[in-house]
């Protein structure tokens, strides 16, 4: 937001010509229907001004009246000549029938896929306003020209970022986005407050993708970008390689950091005793950082973050219905099919009369690639004892020296 000559203009100029007219939700209470998001979420859309005017993206239909009236006000008075399609999911296109119903005259770029899933969503006459583009093709607007990269699966079919060689901003799509509204803070300011939400939103939301991820990196390292806009979260305009390297990471399944995340599913409260017993172990057998979570209390989406930063894991899980734990079984199916890899994985157990937990842990652990899962099991009966101790310490060293 600025104000000039006394009026505020609800948008903000991030590079010469080019302005941010998103919008933060702040009332929204789960993201795509299961994502908490406590801090809100922002929908970011930009314009370009140049002898051609380009709209990149709009925003969610819970926003449309807002983002309307951000942009009406960064155009003043122009009309628009394009809006380019980078991503057809709602909370990106939600407001594109409306914008297409206001400009009339106003072109619709995107692929073929774009059009294909344009169709499924709206009903709209646009066969002469389609300007259809691939890899490789340019639109130019005057001094800025947006050379246009298909991202399939990053994280749907027809996701495309576009590259504006004379700013060098690379229009990223849903690539780097984070969780959070910004509030006012339209350009990252403080590195340190940007992995923890963006970290969260990659594995839950693209997570499963990161041969696709990877692909994407290597055709960016072809550009030579000075700035990132993604279509949540903050613009990255310093420090670029860090937030690049953090996807690299993340999107060949590398651990991010050394440590030890311990995970339990408890019914009476018993094995969750044993986990945070486990905790104290750790760091007496000399653990620098160990996290634990409560599978049946804390936030799912953060438990998968966590599994996915660390190199090591502990499973804690009651005996349930001849299997594990309902907590522990919905996390397991998640990090499996979010392509959970490359990690060690130690498993305790409880059960009263016939423990099956460790069981069905490794039946969904074995559909998981390059896994290192410790071989003894920790089998505690009802409640934790000194065996069951002694047992905690044992794995400690050989997690710790691992």
């Amino acid at each position: 937001m600025k104000v000039l000559g006394g009026s505020l203009v609800m948008f903000t100029e991030i590079k010469a010509g080019i302005r941010y007219i998103g919008v933060d939700d702040t009332t929204l209470d789960l993201f795509e229907g299961q994502y908490i998001i406590p801090e809100g979420i922002s929908y970011n859309s930009y314009v370009i001004m140049d002898e051609k005017v380009a709209i990149m993206d709009t925003v969610d239909g819970r926003k449309t009246d807002e983002w309307l009236a951000n942009l009406e006000e960064a155009l003043d008075d122009k009309a628009p000549d394009y809006v380019v399609v980078l991503h057809m999911e709602p909370d990106h296109a939600g407001s594109l029938q409306t914008l297409v119903e206001k400009y009339p005259n106003m072109k619709i770029v995107g692929n073929v896929k774009t059009f294909t899933f344009m169709g499924q969503f709206f009903n709209m006459d646009i066969e002469d306003r389609k300007v259809v583009v691939d890899e490789g093709d340019t639109l130019p607007l005057g001094e800025h020209t947006l050379t246009f990269v298909n991202a399939p699966m990053v994280h749907w079919p027809e996701v495309m970022v576009a590259f504006d060689s004379a700013s060098k901003v690379l229009f990223a799509a849903d690539g780097f986005g984070k969780f959070g509204a910004l509030n006012g803070e339209i350009i990252l300011k403080d590195i340190s407050t940007w992995s923890c939400e963006a970290r969260r939103y990659y594995f839950n939301i693209v997570g499963k993708y990161g041969m696709q991820v990877q692909a994407l990196l290597k055709k960016a390292a072809t550009l030579d970008i000075e700035m990132i806009c993604p279509l949540h979260g903050p613009i990255l305009d310093d420090n670029l390689g860090f937030f690049i390297d953090k996807y690299d990471t993340w999107s060949s399944y590398r651990p991010e950091d050394k440590g030890v995340f311990i995970a339990h599913a408890s019914i009476h409260g018993n094995t969750a005793k044993a986990a945070n017993k486990m905790v104290d172990i750790l760091k007496e057998a000399g653990e620098a950082k160990v996290a634990i979570t409560d599978l049946t209390r804390d936030d799912m989406a953060e438990a998968i973050e966590d599994a996915f930063r660390y190199d090591r894991i502990i499973l804690a899980a009651s005996s349930y219905d001849a299997g594990v734990f309902t907590a522990m079984e919905v996390f397991l199916s998640r990090l499996a099919h979010k392509g959970y890899r490359n990690r060690t994985i130690a498993l305790i157990e409880n059960g009263t009369w016939a423990p099956t937990a460790a069981r069905r842990m490794k039946e969904i652990i074995a559909t998981m690639k390059d896994i290192t899962l410790i071989e003894d099991v920790i089998t505690i009966k009802s409640t934790m004892n000194d065996d069951n101790i002694e047992q905690m310490k044992e794995l400690a060293k050989v997690l710790v020296e691992s």
